[in-house]
């Protein structure tokens, strides 16, 4: 029998009212109840009622996805499902170490507001941006931005499954990479609408302020192995935690290494715990031919349920 992996969503999939049917299981009403002592009634309001451009703003949207992310994983692991590994896109990465034990959720929930907080001031308006480059090989995509250099920074920011990497940086730089990854043969260059140049070393800055946020909280050994976005390597240690946690930040989360990485050490199904499906259609194109499932509401909880149960 192969490997169970819970994934974990980042921004982008956020939408108003998700996670509404989990929230009425137990722990989901324990989860929203925590999230409201936490974070407020207003914050409650933005996830649940909108309106749209609230639940955008980068200080709402972390902890939004994480507390569905959160209790999807833990309806999972209340029905019996218990992950060999888990693992998350950028802000997932938290709500993995949620599901492994490394931080409890009110703990997780007070960082990621903080970390959004944090990321939607560390640059002003205009400063950077972020664009996918659809239809180059990895490689090409960083000739891209290295031809940039000398207009200011721009790098790989998610190297997110073959054929498609997102660039973050500065303006200048960022528009002359895009147009030098057309030369390249890029099929598309599509600007992304995000409110900073995100996993890039202009968010240096921000991994130094969460420094002392994160020594505020009091980190565990994960009871399963968390798949780092920095480095695509196992992370069993609270040390371990803590540095790539901060480091993710400014660096590229590698997301397609993150999940050929799994597929080396056995893993054959992947269970997408949280809003939407882009993590779903992104293994699709890394490893066709695994087990995918989802998490998002009861009829996925119960789908997903029914084929884990019968399968292991």
């Amino acid at each position: 029998m192969g490997k169970l992996a819970f994934v974990f969503p980042g921004q982008g999939s956020q939408y108003v009212g998700m996670g509404k049917e989990l929230f009425q299981s137990p722990s989901g009403i324990d989860a929203r109840e925590t999230a409201l002592e936490i974070l407020g009634n207003k914050f409650i309001t933005v996830l649940e009622e909108g309106p749209e451009e609230e639940l955008q703003q980068t200080a709402n949207t972390q902890p939004a996805i994480l507390l569905v992310s959160a209790v999807a994983g833990l309806l999972l692991r209340e029905a019996g499902i218990e992950p060999d590994y888990v693992a998350g896109h950028s802000l997932g990465e938290y709500s993995a170490h949620v599901a492994a034990g490394s931080l409890t959720l009110a703990e997780a929930l007070r960082v990621v507001r903080k970390r959004g907080e944090i990321m939607q001031d560390a640059v002003p308006a205009g400063g950077g941006g972020m664009a996918a480059i659809l239809g180059l090989l990895a490689e090409q995509v960083e000739e891209a931005c290295l031809s940039a250099a000398e207009l200011g920074v721009v790098a790989p920011a998610n190297y997110n499954c073959p054929g498609q990497v997102v660039i973050s940086g500065e303006p200048k730089a960022l528009a002359f990479a895009i147009e030098r990854a057309k030369e390249l043969g890029a099929k598309r260059a599509i600007p992304l609408v995000v409110s900073g140049p995100f996993h890039s070393r202009l968010m240096d800055k921000v991994g130094a302020d969460l420094q002392p946020v994160f020594e505020s909280v009091s980190w565990n050994t994960p009871r399963c192995p968390v798949i780092a976005n920095i480095d695509a390597r196992e992370v069993i240690s609270p040390e371990r935690t803590v540095n790539t946690l901060i480091e993710q930040v400014s660096g590229a989360v590698r997301w397609e290494q993150s999940v050929r990485y799994l597929l080396d050490v056995g893993v054959d199904t992947f269970v997408e715990c949280g809003p939407g499906k882009v993590l779903t259609g992104l293994i699709k194109k890394i490893a066709p031919g695994v087990n995918l499932l989802r998490v998002e509401d009861m009829a996925s909880l119960k789908k997903s349920l029914a084929y884990l149960k019968e399968s292991r």
